[in-house]
């Protein structure tokens, strides 16, 4: 009697375990999905956002790129207010002081960003983007002691040596040139590193987060950008004629924007700023292909060159991103499964002296002295 409840008890141990395999490996796959959902949202939207602000700042001559962002934070804080009120997400208040905070640096970060290329060469703000990765491994890895593996480091380091090759040509240094952009590099930085860290400390979604940051942002960005862009551009923002056309541009261009200010948070909060700033990078990529295939942009053996490059090092990234999770879930896997077995296995429990009833609940030794076994 005491083997078959043994064995059931086995076997329900067993059953139970291939049930949460099963529940972890579903739940698993449900977030590599919706971490490609989200990479892909981010690609096409940044993407189909460049192109129209390309058309829209090109074509139509609107050059007030500070004030369009803040147009975009402003339509987005909207749209996520009546998502809201249709209850597609739930409203998480946490603590208003590091939201004050994330949305002023954050907007701030989009200024110094457009400041850096009004008072830079191309090139140099190139320059100023790539900066942003080695930044970015250089912080996680001094404050979080963060370890990015050797492989991974190579990897970016052809991606960064692809895209410089494809997009730096000129560096044309100033002094206030660089140190806008090193304030930007820094901004953007501990921003893109915050978005991760809050989403994860306060366990809030990446819509929660963008819905309670974005008024802030555009606040920052609604009071300077006339400034900014009038000092870059010499032009006032509200001086402009405002024709149908660049009407209509500017609210594709916002309603863009959502998808892209939404995409950028899904993506950090699901996987790493780093990883974030690759994508960027393949987005630049994408860019300049599409304007060299479709629009007929200038281009030379120089730019193949340099994304063929950048998309080794991204595959490269990918794969080790990969291998490297694969390895850590395993190993978390086998710990958890040897600590359960360790703790509720029938037959220790039997080899102790410990009887095992029909529920797997261990009572008190079968027999606890030689009295019993004369009884």
């Amino acid at each position: 009697e005491l083997d078959l409840r043994v064995h059931r008890v086995a076997d329900c141990s067993r059953i139970s375990r291939s049930r949460v395999d099963w529940v972890k490996m579903s739940e698993g796959q449900r977030f590599q999905l919706g971490t490609v959902g989200a990479l892909s949202l981010s690609v096409v939207s940044s993407v189909s956002i460049v192109i129209c602000n390309k058309a829209l700042i090109s074509t139509l001559g609107f050059t007030f790129a500070t004030t369009l962002t803040s147009w975009h934070l402003l339509v987005t804080f909207c749209s996520l207010h009546v998502a809201l009120w249709m209850k597609m997400f739930e409203h998480k208040p946490f603590d208003p002081r590091a939201v004050m905070g994330f949305g002023i640096l954050n907007g701030t970060s989009i200024g110094l960003l457009n400041l850096s290329l009004g008072f830079n060469s191309v090139g140099f703000y190139q320059m100023t983007k790539l900066a942003i990765i080695p930044c970015t491994v250089f912080l996680e890895t001094l404050f979080f002691r963060k370890i990015f593996s050797r492989n991974v480091q190579l990897s970016l380091l052809v991606l960064l040596l692809g895209v410089g090759i494809a997009t730096v040509t000129d560096l044309q240094l100033n002094v206030l040139g660089s140190v806008l952009s090193l304030l930007a590099v820094l901004t953007t930085c501990v921003a893109q590193i915050m978005t991760n860290t809050i989403q994860k400390r306060f366990k809030v979604s990446s819509t929660q987060l963008l819905y309670q940051s974005c008024p802030y942002q555009a606040i920052i960005l609604f009071l300077t950008g006339p400034f900014v862009d009038g000092l870059l551009t010499n032009q006032n923002v509200f001086a402009f004629k405002y024709t149908p056309q660049v009407l209509a541009f500017i609210v594709l261009s916002c309603l863009i924007s959502v998808s892209v200010n939404f995409s950028t948070f899904l993506v950090i909060g699901k996987t790493s700023p780093v990883t974030y700033q690759v994508l960027g990078h393949l987005k630049t990529c994408l860019v300049l292909a599409f304007g060299y295939v479709l629009l007929r942009d200038p281009f030379s053996w120089r730019n193949i060159l340099g994304i063929l490059i950048a998309v080794v090092g991204m595959i490269l990234y990918s794969y080790c991103c990969t291998l490297e999770s694969q390895q850590k879930a395993s190993e978390a896997s086998a710990q958890l499964s040897q600590a359960k077995e360790s703790e509720s296995d029938p037959l220790i429990g039997v080899e102790s002296g410990a009887a095992v009833t029909d529920a797997g609940v261990q009572k008190g030794p079968a027999w606890n002295s030689n009295k019993d076994l004369h009884a």
